[in-house]
């Protein structure tokens, strides 16, 4: 009986396999429903798809960092440069993207800007999860969203864990490097700040990199990320000062003066500071 049974799933499942069509495994009907524009102006539907798309990247890049984090949990650095690797081409699209919404006008925009209400893409809870999967972590963020206790856990879940800089640092460890006990028992939860343990074992990474090929590596992809990182937040800038000019964003961000301010952050600043230094 139990054998029949399977039998006749194994059919069904073939079956529907056989007629499942592209649409149907891309669930498009969903996906391409969901751009609703509050008015009537052309340019909004621009507005909406951009930041549908940037949403689309933004949950892959999440997903590629995590599976990296947890290979180089592992030890396994190689399987995790892959990974890396495609969340920087994976931010290249995303900055390719302010070019597509740049091409909309400061009139244009005006036309529809009232309808968006308290929206801002400052509200956008993957952006602030990208943040800490890289091991940027600041408190006031969970309090944004309190009031949605499904997203308020997922952020709340990423908050307590090591971040990619965190298993990096980690991995320096494991390879022998005299790493401080306050950055390896540290509280994930905290803002990191530089170690001079950590500096001294990147820079004896990059002055010795034949004995330490893979640690270097590691070290390339991050900064390949936290490059790309950076060109995204000054194209972010320059397309909201080219539409917006100063004035403040919807739901009352400060816009331009934020995106400048942020420019001079970094969340792998060892790997940055090495440089004047070797």
């Amino acid at each position: 009986m139990t054998d029949q049974r399977f039998k006749n799933e194994k059919e069904i499942h073939t079956d529907f396999l056989k007629k499942m069509t592209y649409g149907d495994y891309l669930q498009l009907d969903q996906l391409l429903s969901s751009q609703k524009r509050l008015s009537d102006h052309h340019d909004e539907m621009l507005f909406i798809i951009i930041h549908h798309v940037s949403e689309l990247w933004l949950k892959l890049i999440i997903h590629e960092t995590r599976g990296a984090i947890e290979a180089i949990q592992k030890d396994d650095l190689r399987t995790s440069f892959k990974m890396l690797s495609r969340v920087s081409k994976t931010q290249a699209q995303i900055i390719q993207a302010w070019d597509v919404l740049s091409t909309m006008t400061p009139a244009e925009y005006m036309e529809f800007r009232d309808k968006l209400g308290n929206a801002s893409g400052f509200q956008s809870y993957q952006y602030r999860l990208v943040e800490f999967v890289l091991g940027y972590k600041t408190p006031h963020i969970l309090k944004i969203y309190k009031k949605n206790p499904e997203i308020h856990s997922i952020l709340e879940d990423a908050y307590h864990k090591p971040g990619l800089y965190d298993v990096a640092i980690h991995a320096l460890a494991r390879h022998g490097f005299d790493i401080s006990d306050d950055v390896l028992n540290r509280d994930f939860s905290k803002t990191y700040e530089k170690d001079a343990s950590v500096e001294a074992a990147w820079i004896s990474v990059y002055k010795n990199v034949s004995d330490h090929w893979e640690l270097y590596e590691l070290a390339e992809k991050l900064v390949d990320i936290e490059d790309w990182f950076q060109q995204w937040r000054f194209r972010h800038m320059k397309t909201v000062e080219r539409i917006i000019g100063h004035k403040k964003g919807t739901g009352g961000s400060s816009g331009v003066g934020y995106l400048k301010h942020v420019l001079d952050h970094y969340f792998f600043p060892e790997l940055w500071d090495l440089r004047s230094k070797i």
